[in-house]
């Protein structure tokens, strides 16, 4: 059993866990494509035990709350062709939350965060809400000695671009369920990147979306798939 602490400034909504970034630190557990399933809004700055499953795969608790799975799985996606970072950066002057925002405050996309204590990452559509992009600097303190994004901040990244893509115009309350995710290559911080997303279409309460983290040149390094549940 192994314990881990989800910091304060993680957060996604003021009083849980950024979704992405959770998931990131239960992935860490497993090897290569991984998919993680939250079960309840993961705790700020309390040690939460995971515990390997006899059946495979990993779970994260809070006492006797179950927070979160996670097993190995490969994903299966098609990918659109990534943006431009030119383009990118005009799409993110249409991202729709930059005065009303569900959680200002968010790790990955709250437009209260600054640069180096956030990703600030505010997509917008590219020529329609088929297709939302934003470019990223990743900040020097995301990333490992080698000069990489750490993978939890990876994960970070292809969480909150799926939720803009999947509730489109229509900006309502909704939680990340599940995230599958992909990291294939190391993603390095030296220079801007390109993430992007789009719809899946969705059914009931649920939203699908996919997003993917690209470099400058096109190279997709990192890919997602995002199933969110609307709270209305």
């Amino acid at each position: 059993m192994a314990h881990v602490t989800i910091s304060q400034q993680f957060n996604g909504p003021p009083n849980s866990g950024n979704g992405g970034y959770s998931c990131g630190v239960l992935a860490a557990f497993t090897a290569g494509a991984s998919r993680v399933r939250l079960h309840a809004p993961p705790p700020l700055d309390k040690p939460l035990h995971v515990r390997e499953c006899a059946a495979g795969g990993f779970e994260m608790w809070d006492g006797e709350t179950l927070i979160g799975t996670a097993v190995a799985d490969e994903l299966t996606i098609e990918l659109p062709q990534p943006p431009s970072l030119a383009q990118a950066v005009e799409a993110s002057k249409g991202f729709p939350c930059y005065e009303e925002h569900s959680y200002p405050t968010c790790f990955v996309c709250g437009p209260q965060r600054q640069p180096h204590d956030g990703l600030c990452l505010f997509p917008g559509p590219v020529d329609s809400w088929e297709l939302l992009a934003c470019p990223w600097q990743p900040d020097s303190s995301l990333l490992d000695p080698g000069g990489n994004v750490l993978p939890e901040f990876v994960w970070s990244a292809l969480d909150c671009p799926g939720y803009f893509a999947a509730v489109g115009q229509a900006i309502v309350p909704t939680l990340l369920g599940e995230l599958h995710a992909d990291l294939r290559k190391p993603v390095p911080g030296h220079a801007p990147l390109v993430v992007y997303s789009w719809p899946l279409g969705g059914e009931g309460r649920k939203r699908y979306a996919a997003v993917a983290i690209a470099t400058e040149a096109g190279e997709v390094l990192a890919c997602s798939r995002t199933t969110w549940i609307t709270l209305t």
